[in-house]
């Protein structure tokens, strides 16, 4: 039984995890029908962002605190990551809104690439374990016989709070609807006076800003990052978006804890082990998509004309 509260508590934290980046992947589907591949480097960059401005922006004095050098990593990954979205979105993107839906996905493969080898290129040693610095975050919050660490417990509480945030201003603010307006029919949107360039950049701005705060706080977690963290978690995050079914805010959160609970019950008790763990995931995938191929809260997909 100790096992298994323990590895649903590993399960949690990385759906969290995962809920933080697929969350960009669904709105940005939602706006614009993009499959944005990309999206899982603009969480890897944040958590670099976040790094640099340990490494090289910082006073010693304030590196000693957590409590004063956390939020300003955060804020370091948050604009690194927002910066790198709004200019994927303006040139990588937006000149081909109108194109063949093909001509954005392949983009977005390169993009991908891209981000990963300038990070490389730039960031000294990246393609190898980098230690993350904050493991003076290192106190355990203990339940019991379940141990999680503080940073763990954080990346769990931010991802919620954030998420029910996020839920709350597309249902309730002036812009959330805008969005959800965009969403259903762009062209009378148009003609109500909504921007789509403005809702489109804001929506790049909010993915990468949520995807940056998983970074640093996922860096902290493992304590060793390198530049591929972004495509693993990446695929998770798809997954967890199509799962709850894409363009679902709701369901991107929920599939997220889900894909993180199968990945860590899944290694620990089906056949296979932790070797498995992908199939396990991708099998519970296509089950669903079989019997509901919207994702579990998804709604069946409209043809724009």
């Amino acid at each position: 039984m100790t096992t298994l509260l323990q590895q649903i508590a590993n399960g949690l934290v990385l759906g969290a995890t995962i809920g933080l980046i697929a969350l960009g992947y669904t709105m940005v589907y939602g706006i614009i029908q993009l499959i944005n591949f990309a999206h899982g480097e603009v969480f890897m960059v944040g958590t670099f962002g976040g790094l640099a401005t340990f490494r090289w922006i910082l006073p010693s004095g304030i590196k000693s605190q957590w409590y004063l050098a956390l939020p300003l990593m955060l804020l370091g990954g948050v604009i690194v990551a927002v910066v790198i979205a709004v200019i994927m979105e303006r040139f990588a993107y937006r000149p081909l809104r109108n194109a063949p839906r093909l001509a954005p996905l392949i983009t977005a493969i390169g993009v991908s690439f891209f981000l990963q080898e300038a990070i490389r290129v730039w960031f000294p040693n990246a393609d190898s374990a980098q230690p993350f610095p904050l493991v003076f975050i290192d106190a355990q919050v203990r339940i019991g016989d379940i141990s999680v660490s503080a940073s763990g417990v954080l990346l769990i509480a931010v991802s919620i709070v954030l998420s029910v945030l996020l839920t709350q201003y597309v249902s309730r603010s002036r812009m959330g609807r805008a969005m959800r307006a965009i969403s259903q029919d762009p062209d009378t949107a148009r003609l109500m006076g909504v921007n789509p360039d403005r809702v489109i950049v804001l929506t790049f701005i909010l993915g990468a800003a949520l995807a940056g705060v998983g970074g640093v706080l996922y860096g902290s977690y493992i304590t060793n990052v390198d530049n591929s963290i972004g495509f693993q978690n990446g695929i998770f995050a798809f997954t967890a978006a199509v799962l709850g079914g894409i363009g679902n805010l709701r369901g991107a959160v929920i599939g997220a804890f889900i894909i993180g609970l199968i990945k860590t019950l899944g290694g620990q008790y089906l056949p296979g082990g932790s070797s498995y763990d992908y199939v396990w995931i991708f099998l519970v995938l296509i089950l669903v998509l079989v019997f509901r191929p919207q994702g579990l809260f998804g709604e069946a997909e409209r043809v724009r004309a």
